[in-house]
């Protein structure tokens, strides 16, 4: 499927997409990711080491925990957690910088980390992901065959703390037939790129004559 061509909007859009491990959502993002111009990932920062591959600024912005706890203090994360000593966070100003460029961002975080973009973030665009059921979501962790039985009892322990998360959300995606949840996924992210307040540039240069591309 090809890219698409437009003008991008006077100011980007942040999306936040949450969802348990396990319902597919790397796969809409990638997909939408190849399709939407002026989509980006957002970069995290992170405490942990680089691993093999890895470079700073593209994969994650790596720093060490004096530096990291020094951002927090100066309340520079939209939002950030502790996973098993390894610190995560989403830098306010690269995401502002991509932003007021036009582009926008699509951020993969969990409940708890949506709730603090929300209140720093007012006007993100949150979308969730949910399994047809949690039967169906319980048989894609198993189908990995990657994890074990204490494994997948944990994660699915997660996804129910995640699950009840959904009502909090503005849009929710159920990821049954692929194809439609494609076409809902970068339907919803078009949709909110393309709404009138954030066209007023395209707009001027229709009714002044101008083009818009």
């Amino acid at each position: 499927m090809s890219k698409l061509r437009w003008a991008l909007p006077d100011q980007g859009v942040l999306f936040v997409v949450s969802g348990p491990s396990g319902v597919g959502k790397s796969t809409l993002v990638k997909a939408a990711m190849e399709r939407i111009p002026g989509l980006e990932f957002s970069v995290s920062a992170t405490t942990r080491a680089p691993r093999t591959g890895e470079e700073h600024g593209v994969h994650y912005h790596f720093m060490d925990r004096e530096r990291f706890d020094a951002l927090v203090t100066e309340d520079a994360f939209l939002e950030y957690a502790t996973v098993y000593d390894r610190s995560y966070g989403t830098l306010r100003d690269p995401t502002r910088r991509v932003l007021d460029s036009g582009r926008s961002i699509l951020l993969d975080i969990d409940v708890r980390g949506a709730r603090q973009v929300r209140e720093h973030a007012p006007g993100a665009v949150h979308l969730f992901v949910l399994p047809p059921s949690i039967d169906i979501l319980e048989a894609r962790l198993r189908n990995r065959a990657t994890d074990d039985e204490a494994t997948i009892a944990r994660r699915m322990e997660q996804a129910m703390e995640q699950l009840e998360g959904c009502v909090e959300y503005d849009y929710v995606i159920v990821n049954d037939d692929l194809d439609a949840s494609h076409a809902a996924f970068q339907g919803i992210l078009l949709a909110e790129t393309s709404r009138r307040d954030r066209r007023q540039r395209v707009i001027d240069a229709v009714l002044g004559g101008g083009r818009t591309t």
